[in-house]
């Protein structure tokens, strides 16, 4: 899962490649997903990082002025709301990130996963103006997060802490944030081998979860008071 869209990491790519949406599936459920080296790049590659980022739920940490935000209301949250606006943002080049890996074939794909209501999107608004968000993939009990944006202060950050919230919620066991960054990091983030992410991969895709199920607007509080 990247901030404003950019992954520095070293990766493992292979040969360029056209995908189908029923083929990225397959993909994501051995542990590889496509990127493309730049926003005008009409190619895609396969990633299959040695080491692989995760979040582990049980070590989920929200620092506390963060908590406080996420208490005081000062965003809006919506799920599946604005799936493309979402992706739009998270393809944003900015003076931070002035390139970005989401070309018009990954838009398309994820799009077209969103319409199989295999890929989520996390809004976070301010007045009515879409401020930031996260968007990723589903399959089982694991989650693939795959980019976030943000246009004002921890909006993504705060839609970090509500998707925990409801994975917490709908029994996920696998939340896959692909690289670790310091970002990712002061969540509670690691970096786990290929072979022993994989193994939690095969337990976690088996698994009979619903992402749509009842989650409540206050939720994400008692998530939060259920951390301390």
């Amino acid at each position: 899962m990247t901030d404003n869209c950019g992954a520095d990491e070293q990766r493992d790519a292979m040969e360029p490649l056209d995908l189908t949406p029923d083929m990225l599936l397959r993909a994501y459920a051995i542990g590889v997903f496509p990127m493309a080296e730049d926003r005008d790049d009409p190619d895609l590659f396969w990633i299959d990082p040695r080491m692989r980022g995760v979040m582990p739920f049980e070590r989920f940490h929200v620092p506390r002025r963060l908590a406080k935000t996420v208490r005081q209301g000062r965003y809006h949250v919506t799920f599946d709301h604005a799936f493309e606006e979402v992706m739009e943002g998270c393809a944003e080049m900015t003076s931070r990130r002035p390139r970005t890996w989401i070309n018009d074939k990954i838009l398309t794909l994820y799009t077209s996963l969103h319409r199989m209501d295999q890929a989520h999107s996390v809004e976070v608004w301010e007045k009515g103006e879409l401020v930031g968000g996260l968007y990723g993939v589903s399959l089982g009990g694991a989650f693939f997060g795959e980019s976030m944006f943000s246009r004002a202060r921890d909006a993504s950050k705060v839609g970090l802490v509500h998707l925990v919230a409801r994975l917490t919620r709908a029994g996920y066991t696998l939340l896959d944030s692909q690289f670790v960054t310091r970002h990712l990091e002061n969540f509670g983030a690691i970096e786990l081998p290929r072979a022993e992410y994989r193994t939690l991969l095969s337990e976690a895709i088996v698994q009979d979860t619903d992402f749509h199920s009842d989650y409540r607007d206050g939720e994400v509080l008692e998530y939060l008071r259920s951390l301390t």
